[in-house]
């Protein structure tokens, strides 16, 4: 019964299905379970369903909101103290690290600003996002501004009108200048996917160690 109805999905006309929703003034992704049972015949009831369940799978795939923001790096170099991995937010990291992969995403730092003597970060410790030329995760686990007034740093005005966020590139097994280099390429207005999904392609590897790839 179900196989030969559903093989008569692909044949329903758009306009059958919009007439019908047009005539009750409905949005499709809005109706109650209860209406389309009491006034809507079987076939209807049954796109609807089909085309819910595909736009889940899409949001479950990709996941998140993508925004533009602007990127900057910083090394283990040139780190607060300088020659160290040290982090003020530890989330799934005790130092400054990650692969990129969604359970290992690199460590991330945002802006902050003080308010009545508390840092209050831009962005929440743990905050996933993916950013797509560097098919990397990150994750936010240190501040980027230093002194008593961060907000007045460039991290937190942000950068072009643009959210300024500050990746860590590694380099604790590499040469300064092959941080510097890093740094300086990664540099510029990034696409971010904020709270992404894990199905996002990833290119693997701290930034210096694994060539600092830009895609």
């Amino acid at each position: 019964m179900f196989k030969q109805f559903y093989g008569r999905i692909a044949a329903i006309s758009p306009c059958e299905i919009d007439s019908c929703l047009e005539k009750e003034n409905l949005q499709l992704f809005s109706i109650s379970p209860m209406y389309l049972m009491r006034n809507l015949n079987m076939k209807t009831i049954l796109l609807a369903l089909l085309l819910t369940g595909l736009l889940s799978l899409t949001q479950a795939f990709a996941g998140g909101k993508a925004f533009k923001a602007y990127l900057t790096g910083y090394s283990y170099w040139d780190n607060t103290p300088p020659g160290s991995a040290r982090i003020a937010r530890p989330v799934i990291h005790k130092k400054a690290g990650g692969t990129g992969t969604y359970r290992n995403p690199i460590t991330i730092a945002v802006g902050h600003s003080i308010v009545n003597g508390k840092s209050k970060m831009d962005y929440p410790a743990g905050t996933r996002f993916y950013i797509k030329r560097l098919r990397k995760y990150v994750i936010v686990e240190d501040l980027c501004g230093d002194g008593p007034k961060p907000q007045n740093g460039p991290c937190h005005t942000g950068k072009y009108g643009k959210p300024w966020l500050d990746i860590y590139v590694g380099g604790a097994k590499s040469r300064k200048s092959a941080s510097r280099t890093c740094m300086n390429k990664i540099t510029g207005v990034h696409i971010f996917t904020r709270n992404p999904g894990n199905k996002f392609p990833v290119s693997i590897g701290a930034l210096t160690e694994s060539g600092c790839k830009v895609f």
